[in-house]
């Protein structure tokens, strides 16, 4: 009895092991730049979806841009690698809400590329034509009088 003890520990190992392997498993690491107009975006946060139309059944990874920068071994969740749909979106500064983020600075960008199984580094390139269509930002009421007028 005491063998087979020893055995199914001894089993039990190997796959952990095997399942582990030398940690070069999925989620995987990805960082960069992301420019918007050629200008580094200020605040954003960008998506790696999986594309499943190309096979891909992998999972989803974010994170959040900062001054330009991406990296999910900082903040989010790393990436599947292998046929992925990019959405980029990004937002002013000026103007925050709770979330942190002000208003949008362009419409959800989409990109389809090809990410490796492993760590990786991508950039990014959001065109100035994205902005168009951007509906046009309207004050509330609460944000003051309208120059002229006042309250009733």
């Amino acid at each position: 009895m005491r063998k087979w003890h020893l055995l199914s520990a001894t089993l039990f190992a190997v796959a952990v092991v095997g399942v582990a392997g030398c940690g070069n498993n999925p989620p995987y690491n990805i960082s960069g730049k992301v420019t918007f107009d050629g200008k580094p975006l200020p605040l954003g946060r960008i998506y790696f979806d999986a594309d499943p139309r190309q096979q891909n059944s992998g999972s989803s990874g974010w994170t959040d841009i900062k001054d330009g920068q991406y990296d999910t071994s900082r903040m989010g969740k790393g990436v599947s690698g292998g046929p992925t749909v990019v959405r980029i979106q990004g937002f002013k500064t000026e103007g925050a809400d709770a979330s942190g983020f002000g208003p949008p600075l362009f419409q959800e960008h989409t990109i389809q590329v090809d990410l490796p199984r492993g760590k990786s580094t991508m950039d990014f390139d959001v065109p100035a034509k994205a902005a168009n269509g951007l509906p046009k930002m309207i004050v509330p009421l609460d944000q003051g009088p309208v120059q002229g007028k006042g309250r009733t």
